[in-house]
């Protein structure tokens, strides 16, 4: 019970291919002293509103180490699971092929480059999809970068500012939101109908203190474990 409502069912879907360019066997490469992908199993199995926790990879040992650690291992087909398949086509194929996914009325995606995401931050994200009637929710930070484009002359000009005016302080603009890429919850229903994970009403929403560094390169690993270490003591 959320709210003192019953809480329709949420499953938690973690794609996690055993393929990595910019970091080898990334997806069990140990963070903090665990495999990376046990980080999102951890969070999702914390979350009050997540009742199953499914993990798609192409990769036995990943899937070994999903089971080991309470979530539901789903063998991906070679066909969505090379380095130009989508996350949504995992997604797709969970729901399709694993019943606690198909019984679901939300299917909430999460990524393994996002290692510092809570269960609490996965609880808050779902319960602004509900109280919302949201058909996607997702989590965002708040961020105040000045952005730039570059003409074809060389020229910058600004994206989301007026370079020709003076500049604002932080407090007089309005503000701005960048994904964080962590959490992603959507209506199972209209997901499997467009394919995408942003389709009708769409919901940001901001997580304070969140981490927006995604796990893509050795330096974004190194960062965020440097942090996660200092954050600790």
């Amino acid at each position: 019970l959320i709210g003192g409502h019953r809480m329709k069912k949420a499953v938690a879907v973690i794609p996690a291919r055993g393929g990595s360019k910019g970091i080898p066997h990334k997806n069990i490469k140990m963070f903090l002293g665990l495999p990376l992908v046990v980080h999102s199993i951890k969070a999702a199995s914390a979350a009050k509103t997540i009742s199953d926790v499914v993990v798609s990879s192409d990769d036995e040992e990943i899937l070994q180490i999903a089971e080991a650690h309470g979530a539901i291992p789903l063998k991906r087909p070679s066909d969505v699971a090379g380095d130009e398949a989508s996350s949504e086509a995992a997604l797709i194929h969970a729901i399709s092929n694993v019943p606690a996914c198909s019984e679901a009325d939300a299917i909430v995606f999460l990524q393994c480059t996002s290692p510092l995401t809570t269960g609490d931050e996965i609880d808050h994200v779902m319960s602004a999809f509900r109280d919302t009637g949201a058909d996607t929710a997702f989590s965002v930070v708040e961020k105040h970068a000045f952005l730039w484009g570059i003409a074809e002359d060389g020229s910058g000009f600004g994206i989301n500012h007026d370079a020709s005016k003076p500049r604002q302080r932080r407090q007089d603009r309005a503000p701005e939101y960048q994904e964080t890429g962590a959490i992603y919850a959507l209506k199972k229903d209209g997901f499997m109908q467009s394919g995408q994970r942003f389709f009708g009403r769409s919901v940001p929403v901001p997580i304070d203190g969140a981490v927006e560094i995604e796990i893509d390169t050795p330096r974004d690993w190194a960062t965020l474990e440097a942090y996660a270490r200092a954050s600790k003591n």
